[in-house]
């Protein structure tokens, strides 16, 4: 299985909603317009507007890749505004294990499926 999935989780400092939703758009668009490889990234906000939750699927590692380069300096503005965690599903190749390396990633391995 070589498509990769991944729960990003991101608690958002006091004031810096509406700076987060502005960086959100900027994410949403690059990968609108410049992924090629990107399945889906869907983002949701939980009742209160402090925590968000982006799904994410991409083809394999190189659409990973490609998205993380695509987002370029929003990725950094994007963490200005909050606490990041990450789970990753599948396999990940090591250049990305190793280009996340320092922040809070969970990788699980694939098991079994229908």
């Amino acid at each position: 299985m070589s498509e990769l999935q991944i729960t990003a989780r991101m608690k958002i400092h006091d004031g810096k909603l509406e700076e987060f939703k502005r960086v959100a758009e900027r994410c949403m668009e690059s990968a609108r317009t410049k992924d090629t490889g990107t399945l889906q990234y869907d983002w949701f906000f939980d009742a209160d507007q402090r925590e968000c939750v982006v799904r994410e699927r991409y083809r394999d590692s190189a659409a990973l890749m490609e998205h993380m380069a695509n987002l370029g300096d929003a990725s950094g503005a994007l963490l200005q505004t909050c606490d990041f965690s990450a789970e990753i599903y599948g396999t990940p190749s090591a250049e990305i294990v190793a280009g996340l390396r320092g922040f809070d990633i969970t990788y699980y391995t694939h098991y079994q499926s229908i």
